[in-house]
């Protein structure tokens, strides 16, 4: 490709071939005619010949600035029509937001509606993994959802914390409004729901801490070994199940809120553990910072 003159320049051209005016250029450009006469100079340079006649007055173009104005021109037109055309696209396409399965269930998706009232023209891919994924690389995400302690913020990114929780032991109101589950001591005779937790995380807000802190607040606590249990390896399988009422579980009042306020669910004993942080994570320069930044806000403001 041959090479070609700064846009700077082109564009001081152009702005004056349209008005045969130095002044009006410069106005229609924000800087002052001298820096319009500079870079038509530097562009003439370049050319190695004359654009504009300047004497006598008025402004006229050359043999060689006539030949090169619609080119110019035309050429900066396709430009504008072009990039427009790919902020559209750009503004079309949808931003791809990762979660962890149980949040992007049950906390994000049910207030998706709200999003599109106020962004109709915004669409989201949501991807529920409870893998991490590298926002580093363009194909992964734009903006990720994690869950993570407040000892392990994430750190690849700009975060933005949004919400943090706590675990209750929750069950069907059914067992307490029956008096089947009137003190902790009563947890012999049910089923406890347990959720997948990683090895890697360090003290979860598992049953077995929550019945270790029981035990040293209240008496006939049973022992973990001795009960009854029912594993799942995805939290929103372990949810389901106690609110069929198929045990009792410890889980988030973030993940549970819908239940625990429609009543489906209650809490068993008045006594949690702490929970983890819902964090906002995006990639710094991305070039859909002003969605990112307008979705983020949404998730703090309906949070």
């Amino acid at each position: 490709m041959h090479k070609l003159p700064p846009l700077i320049e082109l564009r001081a051209f152009d702005a004056a071939a349209r008005h045969m005016s130095f002044k009006k250029a410069a106005l229609e450009l924000c800087v002052s005619p001298t820096a319009i006469s500079h870079q038509v100079r530097l562009l003439e340079l370049y050319c190695g010949c004359a654009l504009f006649r300047r004497r006598p007055r008025p402004l006229a173009l050359t043999e060689a600035g006539a030949r090169l104005f619609p080119a110019v021109r035309g050429g900066l037109e396709g430009f504008a029509t072009a990039i427009e055309a790919v902020k559209r696209d750009g503004a079309q396409q949808a931003l791809r937001v990762t979660a962890t399965n149980a949040f992007a269930s049950r906390w994000l998706v049910p207030r998706l509606p709200a999003w599109r009232t106020l962004h109709p023209r915004m669409p989201l891919e949501v991807i529920g993994t409870d893998a991490v994924l590298d926002l580093q690389s363009a194909g992964d995400g734009d903006v990720a959802i994690r869950y993570a302690t407040s000892r392990a913020v994430p750190t690849d990114g700009i975060v933005d914390a949004l919400v943090s929780d706590t675990f209750w032991p929750v069950c069907s109101p059914r067992l307490v409004s029956e008096g089947a589950l009137a003190r902790p001591a009563d947890l012999a005779m049910h089923v406890l729901v347990h959720a997948y937790w990683s090895p890697a995380d360090r003290e979860p807000p598992t049953w077995q801490q929550w019945l270790a802190v029981a035990a040293r607040k209240w008496r006939g606590v049973p022992d973990f070994k001795t009960m009854q249990h029912l594993s799942f390896r995805e939290e929103l399988h372990a949810i389901e199940a106690v609110i069929a009422g198929q045990g009792i579980g410890i889980f988030s009042d973030v993940l549970v809120a819908p239940e625990l306020a429609a009543g489906t669910l209650v809490k068993a004993f008045p006594l949690s553990l702490p929970g983890y942080g819902f964090y906002v994570i995006r990639r710094p320069g991305h070039p859909r910072e002003k969605t990112i930044q307008a979705f983020s806000q949404w998730l703090h403001s309906v949070a």
